[in-house]
């Protein structure tokens, strides 16, 4: 993977990884377009930007993620990023290999953009249009929902924001929520994939991510440059969003998931 590769894959990254299109797939389907091998510094890449979009969170919204007087804020995001360190920590191995399978992603792709077309007419009356609103119970039960896009093409930001929705949330309530959690489960995940996570087991060569990033200048440069970007277009994303989702709700993404996942089942079926 050379830099420029590198770039588009980051600036899917930044785009997609708040978006209800899922991010995972969006990247997936564009390494398999621009011909990269599938190989673990691919993978582990594909992962470690999101710091990068961790960090662009925290800088849209720094005055809630340094508001050290509001405490609830951060007992609300550790209790209700357990289930996702949980379940994702027992079921890595199998989630790693569905990786691979891009019509299965592709399916849920179409699956789950049908689910956002009657998102907005199963939840009405939302009662809840602020972060402190949320309680603890609500919190967790969010945290549970987020599990769901342990599938890859289901989407982190959708199944929470969903799960948000379900607990009496507005949509830009359970949207900002969506990127508050984000930032403890992101993190997480980057720091289990970087400093502890052994890639390519079953090969002559296991290791762990910092060595593969270490292992050439240019994989260093591949790892800063990417998350450089990945920060700067998800910065931008997060606040089109909010907009987008506020005036016309789900059903553009919804669309866009089905009209997107039947053209890339087309391709890998027919074409793959």
């Amino acid at each position: 993977m050379d830099l420029i590769k590198a770039i588009i894959i980051a600036i899917i990254e930044g785009l997609t990884e708040y978006l209800p299109i899922s991010s995972t797939a969006h990247m997936g389907f564009a390494a398999n377009l621009l011909g990269l091998q599938e190989d673990e510094f691919l993978k582990m890449f594909q992962v470690s930007i999101q710091f990068g979009a961790i960090l662009s969170v925290v800088v849209a919204y720094w005055k809630k993620f340094f508001d050290l007087k509001n405490l609830q804020f951060y007992y609300k995001l550790a209790f209700a990023v357990v289930p996702a360190l949980v379940l994702g920590y027992l079921f890595d191995d199998k989630v790693e290999a569905v990786l691979g399978n891009q019509i299965a992603i592709s399916a849920v792709l179409v699956l789950g953009g049908v689910i956002l077309l009657f998102a907005d007419k199963w939840f009405k009356n939302p009662t809840i249009d602020d972060e402190k609103g949320i309680t603890i119970k609500k919190a967790i039960t969010i945290g549970f929902w987020q599990c769901l896009a342990m599938m890859p093409g289901t989407s982190r930001s959708a199944a929470s924001i969903i799960g948000g929705m379900s607990q009496g949330l507005t949509r830009k309530a359970a949207a900002e929520f969506s990127f508050f959690l984000a930032v403890p489960t992101m993190l997480a995940v980057t720091v289990y994939s970087v400093f502890l996570k052994t890639w390519g087991k079953e090969t002559a060569n296991p290791q762990k991510g910092y060595e593969m990033i270490m292992a050439s200048q240019d994989h260093i440069m591949i790892f800063i440059v990417g998350n450089i970007v990945a920060f700067i277009v998800a910065l931008i994303a997060i606040k089109a969003f909010i907009g987008v989702l506020n005036k016309y709700g789900f059903r553009p993404w919804g669309w866009y998931r089905i009209f997107v996942g039947i053209a890339l089942l087309i391709y890998f079926y027919f074409f793959k």
